[in-house]
């Protein structure tokens, strides 16, 4: 039996922390390998929210909803900036 004087602890491990462009990546990928065009599907998701432009294939609707869809916008801006050295 127990001891209820005693505090009881608990641990819960945290989920790791995925980068935003590492979501994008697995999110293009699925597309793709799914046969639908991702820059038509990710840009369909980010201008309505709606979660079904985006497959269930390799975990990437739950995945691309774990982000803001204003954070997916900084990050592909962010990455055409850094590619065409505009900075």
């Amino acid at each position: 039996m127990q001891d209820k004087n005693n505090t009881q602890f608990f641990k819960v491990e945290k989920e790791q922390k995925i980068h935003v462009n590492d979501i994008l990546e697995i999110v293009y990928s699925a597309l793709r390998e799914k046969g639908y065009n991702p820059v038509n599907q990710i840009v369909g998701y980010i201008m309505s929210g709606d979660p079904t432009y985006i497959t269930s294939h390799k975990n990437a609707r739950s995945l691309i909803m774990k982000v803001e869809r204003d954070e997916l916008v900084e990050e592909i801006l962010r990455q055409y900036i850094k590619n065409n050295f505009w900075e």
